[in-house]
């Protein structure tokens, strides 16, 4: 019998032939602590037993294996205890590494946790004492937990609008602004949709912050600056002349660069230095072609399309709103601002998505982007109470999203923007919106439930009180480099590799 054949045979083989007939269950007491809103501390102790057994089994493979050459000795036949001393810091390393991933996908199995960001582990700090368990713990961010009030047969109010043919003609020259002539509009006054120049002073009380000279923008009813949102511009721009001096009241956004400004409101006085209106062109066939039809008839169809999306949109942000207020209120009392403020780039993603769902361009996007971000805290906690709750609903009403329900999303998204679904697919991957798509979809699925149940109230929308037009423009009112609220954390982030 050779010297290999008298190592299979031994006892030892035959304890690590039996080791890997499956998975055992690790044996660790778990302690959860709730340290506060939506954040547990975890302590997790490995029972010593269970390392000294996976100890045992590496360092008994290591003598029988050919590769523990050591000087002296012929292969498989060194002292255990040498190898044990040769082969300590590179076992222990293994076993804990074996022992962190058995424990965690255990403790994810055993425990009622549902993480919304890794948690804050360094598995390099984490040792295998000589003697005694191996002890481990970390802060975890989770989902809340609450219990629903009854959300099915809800009482909601739903605005509704009947589109005029002036409303389609309105959208229509907006639709045509940019291949009509910019003139200037002599004598008259500043009207939604003119084109305006104008200097822009800047005061919060007796300080001056900011002198901005000929600047060009668009007039509708809201406007968003790069650290600012006028939410009465319209009104408090419309009637004035050339010459004219205007005072706008601008809410400084989270982006403003003075940390102290934030959340002010300013003063900003708009000096009007010319007015200029677009001169819309006769719609020929050559025009009519640039939208893919035939006929004035057809593009107005179109229009009214995209303004009923448009309302349709509207309608649910709107029920999404009460729901919030009727049930997630209720149910969620608190979120941490550290949380709020790392969700809220996803929030935020998934807000511009349905945006793009309902047919708004990218200037309107934008600027209603910015208006979210002008007070991202507040808006984020909306939206993840919104997602908290839908999700919950989800669960309880067992819906889920199948991997067709996203490949049918994405080909509509396609059809909508005239591209292939492959190049919309690699888009979303790209800036990791997959993700986001998913949980639109699952959310979509369950404010279909509810609203399936619900009552509704007809309420018409007043369209001369309404605010829904937003013009932006690249000027900032504070003077320094404007803050992105959603930039992501550049600190050191535990890294889980092991």
């Amino acid at each position: 019998m050779t010297d290999d054949a008298a190592t299979i045979d031994s006892p030892e083989a035959e304890h690590l032939d039996g080791a890997e007939q499956g998975p055992v269950k690790i044996k660790q007491n778990v302690e959860v602590l709730e340290i506060g809103p939506c954040k547990k501390h975890i302590k997790v102790t490995i029972d010593r037993s269970d390392i000294d057994q996976r100890l045992n089994d590496k360092f008994s493979r290591l003598v029988l294996e050919h590769r523990s050459h050591v000087r002296g000795f012929r292969p498989g036949k060194a002292p255990r205890k040498m190898i044990e001393k040769l082969y300590k810091e590179e076992v222990y390393r293994e076993v804990r590494g074996e022992l962190l991933l058995g424990s965690l996908e255990q403790l994810a199995e055993e425990q009622d946790i549902a993480p919304l960001a890794p948690p804050n582990l360094e598995p390099g700090k984490i040792v295998i004492p000589d003697a005694g368990d191996m002890i481990y713990e970390f802060d975890v961010e989770v989902r809340p937990q609450f219990d629903l009030p009854e959300y099915k047969g809800l009482k909601l109010k739903r605005p509704v609008q009947t589109f005029t043919q002036a409303d389609i003609e309105r959208e229509r020259n907006r639709l045509l602004e940019p291949y009509g002539e910019l003139v200037t509009k002599e004598g008259g006054t500043v009207e939604t949709g003119d084109l305006i120049t104008v200097d822009i002073q800047t005061r919060l009380g007796d300080r001056q912050l900011n002198d901005l000279k000929d600047v060009t923008l668009r007039v509708d009813p809201r406007l968003a600056l790069r650290d600012g949102v006028a939410k009465k511009f319209g009104k408090e721009i419309g009637g004035a002349k050339v010459g004219d001096s205007r005072l706008v009241k601008i809410d400084l956004s989270d982006a403003a660069a003075d940390a102290d400004l934030r959340g002010k409101t300013v003063d900003s006085t708009f000096t009007v230095k010319e007015i200029k209106q677009y001169k819309i062109p006769d719609l020929t066939p050559k025009l009519l072609a640039e939208f893919d039809v035939k006929s004035v008839d057809a593009l107005d169809e179109l229009i009214r399309v995209v303004l009923e999306r448009r309302l349709q949109y509207l309608q649910r942000q709107s029920a999404r709103s009460q729901i919030i207020a009727k049930v997630g209120d209720e149910a969620i009392k608190e979120l941490p601002q550290d949380l709020l403020l790392r969700q809220a780039r996803r929030a935020l993603g998934r807000k511009q998505m349905e945006m793009q769902n309902a047919g708004m361009k990218e200037e309107e996007i934008l600027g209603r982007s910015r208006i979210l971000q002008s007070d991202i805290v507040r808006n984020t906690a909306l939206a993840l109470k919104e997602h908290f709750v839908l999700q919950k609903i989800a669960e309880d009403e067992k819906l889920d999203i199948e991997d067709h329900d996203i490949d049918a999303e994405i080909e509509r998204i396609a059809a909508r923007g005239g591209e292939s679904p492959r190049k919309v697919r690699a888009r979303l991957e790209k800036e990791d919106l997959i993700e986001s798509l998913a949980a639109e979809l699952l959310e979509t699925k369950a404010l279909d439930l509810i609203l399936e149940s619900a009552e509704f109230e007809d309420e018409a929308i007043d369209t001369e009180a309404s605010d829904d037009g937003v013009a932006t423009v690249e000027e900032q009112l504070v003077p320094g480099e404007v803050q992105d609220p959603l930039a992501e954390d550049t600190g050191d982030e535990p890294e889980a590799k092991e």
